[in-house]
């Protein structure tokens, strides 16, 4: 782990910074990654040692290009196709894999990309996850906005013509408990079609209060499906528990939630293992339920506040490309979201070959869409963003592009009967 991830708050007191350095350290101090905390709900289910059986025993350095072709000649792909697509042997073979990729789009999704936005409603957290802009002890401006301030901003975002959000938090039980989240919902649901939560890991109990108060779908980055990488990373808070972390999207299905997404955050650990473990986690619950909506997203580390030192490990766009076909080819029925980390020459492209779901409009700071929208300055403060983004386009310019690329934008396409 480089220690240059590390930034110190000057507005820690003594105490508090000696326990920081301490959990930094010395593993000791912190606590073991698969113990469940108490209120955990822990769920029977396999899917976790299957992708784990299968993350142990890959080695994408034995594939050829023999492997590769073979994968390619396949009208199904199967697992160890999968793996040798990801693999290094694949890179030359990345014209063919996006040519497939795009029939496969095609075929199931039809000339179509979907936008959304995501709508951050509060940003504390009492999680130490060393790359986030969030962690708890970065010393960012903090804010937690009213229900007044989450229904202006959704007025705002409503009125330029979006009709699904996404909404997120930081992951604070505290700040941001079950009821406060469960009446964002229910203000969501009056100005959008579609509404999903990117908020911290719950019981099943929690999910299905959170889908009859109007919420849709969950999504749930495992960040790394790296083990080891996973402790290193994550020092303190209830992330830090891999197992519950992992079960979330099958707890979200078992509280009614009609979809649930996926993501490796790539660049924190080996990609390629990341990125099989992400589809295989997919492919396992699909076959589970399949009733469900699944969808993926492949993130890429992006700078943060008080640290731009946070950059994507050995990810640059052509890997990214690579997983993009792969997940395409070996899952054609799932739903791929591509964020604005990435820039909006490489979105544009992306969505003509394996991506259905891109987001417009975009800002992952808290209570600022007036601004960024209208151009007007709001009455209330700001919070900092979690991440810088790549691409700011609005949803007017988005959808301008998209349909110059020949492609076709729909705002939605779920009707509640």
């Amino acid at each position: 782990m480089e220690n240059n991830y590390f930034i110190d708050d000057p507005t820690l007191s003594e105490a508090a910074l000696a326990k920081k350095h301490r959990i930094e350290t010395d593993p000791s101090a912190r606590t073991d990654i698969m113990k469940y905390l108490s209120g955990m709900e822990i769920i029977q289910s396999d899917v976790s040692q299957n992708v784990l059986t299968h993350l142990n025993e890959y080695d994408y350095n034995r594939y050829t290009p023999t492997d590769v072709r073979t994968a390619l000649s396949h009208d199904k792909c199967s697992i160890d196709d999968f793996k040798a697509l990801l693999s290094p042997a694949a890179v030359p073979f990345l014209e063919e894999m996006a040519q497939r990729a795009r029939m496969e789009t095609g075929k199931h999704f039809g000339n179509t990309v979907y936008l959304f936005t995501p709508l951050y409603i509060a940003n504390y957290c009492e999680n130490y996850c060393i790359y986030c802009g969030f962690n708890t002890y970065n010393h960012i401006q903090r804010m937690k906005l009213s229900y007044e301030q989450i229904e202006h901003e959704m007025k705002v975002i409503a009125d330029s013509g979006m009709e699904e959000v996404l909404m997120l938090t930081g992951e604070s039980h505290s700040q941001s408990d079950l009821k406060y989240i469960g009446e964002a919902c229910k203000l969501a649901r009056k100005y959008f079609r579609n509404v999903g939560l990117e908020v911290y890991p719950m019981n099943v109990a929690d999910y299905r209060y959170l889908h009859e108060c109007g919420a849709d779908y969950v999504t749930v980055f495992q960040e790394t499906y790296d083990t080891v990488r996973y402790e290193q990373l994550h020092l303190l808070g209830h992330k830090r528990v891999w197992p519950y972390r992992f079960d979330s999207q099958e707890r979200a299905i078992m509280g009614g939630m009609r979809g649930v997404g996926f993501a490796a955050l790539l660049g924190l650990s080996d990609f390629r293992r990341d990125a099989l473990a992400t589809a295989l986690h997919v492919y396992y619950l699909q076959r589970k339920y399949p009733h469900a909506e699944m969808s993926l997203s492949c993130p890429r580390l992006r700078p943060i506040v008080n640290n731009d030192k946070i950059t994507p490990l050995d990810v640059g766009e052509k890997e990214l490309c690579q997983v993009l076909c792969a997940y395409r080819i070996f899952l054609p029925f799932v739903g791929i979201t591509v964020s604005s980390r990435e820039s909006a020459s490489f979105r544009n492209g992306i969505a003509k070959i394996a991506a259905t779901k891109i987001s417009a409009g975009v800002s992952t700071g808290i209570g600022d869409h007036e601004s960024k929208y209208t151009g007007k300055e709001g009455d209330s403060q700001e919070g900092d963003e979690q991440f810088e983004i790549n691409d700011g386009r609005s949803l007017n310019q988005m959808y301008d592009d998209i349909s110059g690329e020949g492609l076709q934008p729909v705002l939605n396409d779920y009707l509640y009967v």
